[in-house]
């Protein structure tokens, strides 16, 4: 059977697994996922990792808080994340998730005989399990040796050519051209989700169009004269195809 996680650096993703679970999802499993194979927090026989919001966001910079909570609530609703509360404090709300391997298909990950006595806590708890109210990314200094946070931020081009392609079933590649178009508009302040919003809008026009389905390119969905009306404007016929924006010309 073949897998739909894959044990790579974080921020990777298999297409099928996009297609399963949706994109954002997909990059948010794959990350727990990683952080899970780390985790030496086992509790009823599963191993399991925690954050709040704001330090999960850190490890998808490309991402608004609100988006990363859609995901991740999405994955909860859809029973791919399972969650749970184990912090000592009362007080303490934070969330513990593990991945629902089970609804993907997957054998259950060893939790290394389900041993909870492990003196390196990576999720900040300390050797005697009492709770680190300042809590930690998971982005720890012992796991950041083999990752540097410098690729860790890098911007992720690559994703937004993969996000085209699932879009349109072209087959774009990662070639310094594409890569070039795509961060010239990421350094005049364009983020990894308004670059996908300018790819759901032209789909939403040009997809079913036999004339304007050549221009879901890079070229020219990422053009500097063209991409602000492509983020900004409405489609005049509601996205149903027709090729044309007010004002807004391909």
């Amino acid at each position: 059977m073949t897998s739909l996680l894959i044990s790579e650096p974080p921020l990777q993703v298999l297409p099928s697994l996009a297609v399963k679970v949706g994109l954002n999802e997909a990059i948010v499993l794959q990350q727990f996922h990683y952080w899970l194979q780390r985790s030496h927090n086992v509790r009823d026989g599963e191993k399991w990792i925690y954050n709040s919001f704001p330090e999960w966001n850190k490890q998808f910079p490309f991402w608004g808080l609100n988006t990363l909570k859609r995901a991740i609530t999405s994955l909860e609703k859809d029973g791919y994340l399972i969650t749970a509360n184990y912090n000592k404090a009362g007080f303490d709300k934070t969330k513990w998730y593990r991945i629902n391997y089970d609804k993907l298909g997957m054998g259950r990950p060893s939790t290394q005989n389900g041993s909870t006595s492990n003196p390196e806590w990576v999720d900040g708890m300390d050797q005697n399990g009492s709770t680190n109210t300042n809590r930690l990314p998971e982005t720890t200094a012992e796991t950041n040796k083999n990752h540097s946070p410098a690729k860790a931020e890098q911007f992720p081009w690559e994703s937004i050519i993969d996000y085209l392609n699932l879009k349109t079933g072209k087959h774009f590649r990662h070639t310094p051209t594409n890569k070039r178009t795509i961060m010239a508009r990421h350094k005049e302040g364009a983020t990894a989700e308004d670059m996908r919003l300018v790819i759901d809008n032209q789909c939403a026009l040009w997809l079913k169009d036999s004339k304007m389905n050549r221009y879901l390119q890079p070229s020219t969905l990422f053009r500097a004269s063209k991409f602000e009306g492509y983020l900004n404007q409405v489609p005049v016929n509601g996205g149903q195809g027709g090729g044309s924006y007010d004002g807004i010309d391909y």
